[in-house]
């Protein structure tokens, strides 16, 4: 497969800025992969599609406001930290940095209105060191949510709570499972009452997820790794479902790569590289609800593996006729 098959050009106006008001209005493009046909609704009315009592995975990672704004002590020139990973060491993070060039090793990076500071303790490996190991504690005040970087805009407090799904409950993420960010307490309820059931893992959305794909033979790109965790009682209830005839249904591509990972390793807990293209061979998911991706994304090359790369285009190219909102806070679809 070449880079080049999934790469489409889309207008800036269809990349959605702000989350709607009420985020169950978000427009729902449903495949259906047997008769090859695509249906347009609103997510508010999902349970009409999803296959009979189904099992519904999703991701339940929370976004970390990994986002730090301070300045140099020795220049009072301002400085953004981005935390990727914590490392061994309490309060020793690696991180990107900006302006990189202008920061010397063991430059102490002050906050403002706070007793916080980092010092650079290695320049090439972006390695920052803190002075409290609380960290976290400070994020939560202090800390910025890092919106993808085709959101033009800086940051606002309602994204605190519209960049994060209702059922989050894991810190560790520095991008939404966006799938999941439709789901309204009512409607998980109003499923649940129709028969449909909600399981939960974790998979931490690493920085990673933005990497572009460089290599035009997809099969060369190497997969970047992001930890995961599923219970034995998740598998035990997907396989009691399966034995009935329900079907699962991944929420989002973050769900999918769990699922799929335990799939073809039996692992539980680890690290996943899975690089899921067409060609790839489904073990567990039946039905995936997820956004619209970036041209020439992994991610997009998952849906393609799922629905087939000419249907899912020819849908990409629809939504973009029919003016959907594309990306982490547009619209979504519906595979089944």
């Amino acid at each position: 497969m070449k880079l080049s098959d999934f790469d489409y050009h889309l207008p800036c106006e269809l990349i959605a800025q702000y989350p709607l008001k009420k985020r169950d209005h978000a427009r729902l493009m449903i495949l259906d992969r047997v008769h090859q046909t695509i249906t347009h609704d609103h997510f508010l009315n999902i349970g009409r599609y999803l296959p009979l009592r189904s099992l519904l995975v999703a991701n339940d990672s929370k976004v970390v406001a990994a986002r730090l704004l301070g300045r140099l002590q020795r220049t009072g020139r301002e400085v953004e930290i981005f935390l990727l990973d914590p490392l061994e060491g309490a309060g020793r993070y690696h991180a990107l940095l900006r302006p990189l060039k202008k920061i010397r090793y063991d430059d102490s990076i002050i906050f403002d209105g706070t007793d916080l500071c980092a010092k650079m303790i290695d320049h090439e490996q972006k390695i920052v060191q803190f002075n409290k190991k609380n960290v976290m504690a400070y994020l939560k005040k202090i800390g910025h949510m890092p919106l993808p970087p085709y959101i033009h805009r800086s940051d606002e407090s309602s994204d605190k709570k519209d960049y994060q799904t209702v059922y989050a409950r894991h810190p560790g993420s520095v991008a939404a499972p966006t799938a999941g960010l439709h789901f309204t307490h009512k409607i998980l309820n109003d499923l649940q009452r129709a028969g449909h059931q909600l399981a939960k893992v974790t998979l931490h959305v690493g920085y990673g997820t933005f990497r572009p794909v460089q290599e035009e033979d997809i099969t060369r790109h190497q997969m970047h790794s992001e930890d995961y965790d599923v219970s034995s009682a998740i598998i035990q209830r997907m396989k009691k479902a399966k034995a009935k005839g329900q079907k699962i249904v991944a929420v989002g591509t973050t769900s999918c790569r769990v699922l799929e990972s335990y799939g073809q390793t039996g692992k539980l807990q680890g690290s996943t590289n899975l690089f899921v293209y067409p060609g790839f061979s489904f073990k567990m998911v039946d039905a995936l609800l997820t956004n619209f991706h970036l041209p020439k994304s992994t991610l997009l090359m998952l849906v393609c593996a799922f629905a087939s790369a000419d249907f899912v285009m020819k849908a990409y190219h629809e939504a973009m006729k029919e003016k959907y909102r594309f990306y982490s806070y547009g619209d979504c679809m519906l595979i089944v």
